[in-house]
């Protein structure tokens, strides 16, 4: 098994520090406002890459924070007149909604920030011990990035000399300024009440030292697996490294994986172009929880992904064939040979072994329903299709149509109806209800679900 790291820039055999036993950690979300699809892309990718690991037999330990004090919580709150526990208990909860609606696995351990505090100024008190870190004048704490010869390692970038005292206060900061950084941000009256005590007065984290105190407080001063989109390779996680590694004197992370960005009908996504989407706005849409998934993890993660509504629709096409084909086997059971079925678990593997090539995985299964659906099927071997497929689903995390009376078409329109009835979006709901009645199919809501039956 291979992977691009970031650190190297290149493919590296994947060897655990401590197989089988793998730490890995992922960037969660800032819960100021609902995940983009942008955000979600990385968060599925994510999920393919933990779920490949345990399918290959590895005991993965996943740690995701949850940023929950940052500048732009801070504006939140402040513009809302909430208060900060009450801004990011809500976007907290919606943000794990919409993993669930993804079928993204729960993180094992998904510690806040503002839970991490006195780690976050344990390790903020180390990195002044050792000369890292200096308190300012304003009794702000900053990192001295000279400090650390290393500095630049994971993005590239040559430590410019010239820029030694320069500051900077703010979470997030322009890609070219390579300065000291805000571990601890004295408070200000713009924070109104958050705040907490420290040795150097009242203030607030600053964002990157969050990261390096929960991850160092579950997964140790060492890891194997650290994941996040590329935008955060500088300055976050570059950030990252040079905080830990001058605290702890070890080495930080073993395998650096970064996603590329996502555009949408070929565009920066963005609120004034009128691309902007989080889950809920598709959902409204009539797209499942499922084609969203499907679209957003087709593409190597890697590649920048093109998220368009004709993707949407080669998703749910996608999807409809696999599921016809699912049920066919079901009702009448399967094909192939044990030999051709260990043929076809071989090119999933290592398609997947090689830097996660989700399209040539993807390829091999449809392939083999092509070739599928041109035999006789033979009862016989039903069940050891069906098994092989649910150990390949274990990692795309699709799903497995239920056999049923209903046809893939309807039970599709029974999907797009209860997506509409989450999203509050009654008017599409009654339209798609009208449109079954007419079919002849009337739809049952039971506590497991919608049903639908005969009318």
């Amino acid at each position: 098994m291979k992977f691009y790291n970031t650190l190297s820039r290149q493919k590296e055999e994947f060897v655990p520090l401590a197989p089988p036993c793998v730490g890995m950690y992922t960037c969660g979300p800032t819960v100021y406002n609902f995940a983009h699809i942008g955000n979600l892309r990385a968060f599925t990718f994510e999920d393919l890459l933990r779920r490949y690991l345990e399918y290959k037999g590895y005991d993965v330990q996943h740690v995701m924070n949850i940023t929950d004090v940052e500048d732009k919580i801070i504006r939140t709150v402040r513009e809302s007149g909430k208060t900060l526990r009450e801004v990011t208990d809500f976007f907290t909860t919606e943000f794990f909604r919409d993993l669930d609606a993804l079928n993204i696995k729960r993180a094992h351990v998904t510690p806040r920030a503002t839970e991490t505090i006195p780690d976050i100024i344990k390790l903020i008190e180390a990195l002044i011990a050792r000369k890292h870190a200096y308190v300012a004048d304003d009794s702000s704490v900053y990192y001295s990035i000279q400090s650390f010869p290393e500095y630049g390692k994971l993005s590239h970038r040559k430590l410019d000399e010239q820029r030694a005292g320069a500051r900077v206060k703010q979470d997030e900061y322009a890609k070219e300024q390579m300065a000291d950084f805000a571990l601890w941000k004295t408070w200000n009256e713009a924070d109104g009440p958050v705040k907490w005590d420290s040795p150097w007065g009242p203030g607030r984290p600053g964002w990157h030292i969050e990261c390096s105190a929960m991850s160092i407080k579950h997964l140790g001063a060492s890891f194997d697996l650290h994941c996040g989109g590329e935008d955060l390779v500088f300055p976050h996680h570059e950030d990252e490294i040079a905080q830990s590694e001058a605290a702890t004197g070890k080495p930080f992370v073993k395998y650096w994986l970064h996603n590329a960005h996502l555009l949408v009908e070929g565009k920066k996504m963005s609120k004034s172009a009128g691309n902007f989407f989080t889950l809920r706005d598709l959902l409204a849409k009539g797209w499942t929880g499922r084609e969203i998934r499907y679209a957003l993890l087709s593409c190597h993660y890697r590649d920048p992904l093109n998220f368009t509504f004709d993707g949407l629709q080669g998703a749910r096409s996608a999807l409809q064939r696999m599921d016809e084909f699912l049920l066919k086997l079901q009702e009448t059971a399967a094909l192939e040979t044990s030999d051709e079925l260990a043929d076809l678990t071989s090119q999933f593997d290592a398609a997947l072994d090689d830097d996660l090539n989700i399209s040539a995985a993807l390829g091999a299964l449809f392939e083999f329903i092509r070739e599928a659906n041109k035999r006789m099927l033979d009862p016989l071997e039903a069940t050891n299709v069906l098994a092989t497929w649910r150990h390949f689903d274990a990692v795309l995390g699709f799903g497995i149509p239920v056999k049923s009376d209903v046809p893939v078409e309807v039970q599709g329109l029974v999907e797009e109806r209860q997506a509409a009835r989450k999203a509050k979006n009654f008017k599409q709901s009654d339209e798609i209800r009208d449109q079954l009645a007419k079919q002849g199919w009337v739809i049952e809501d039971t506590p497991k679900g919608p049903r639908a039956k005969r009318g």
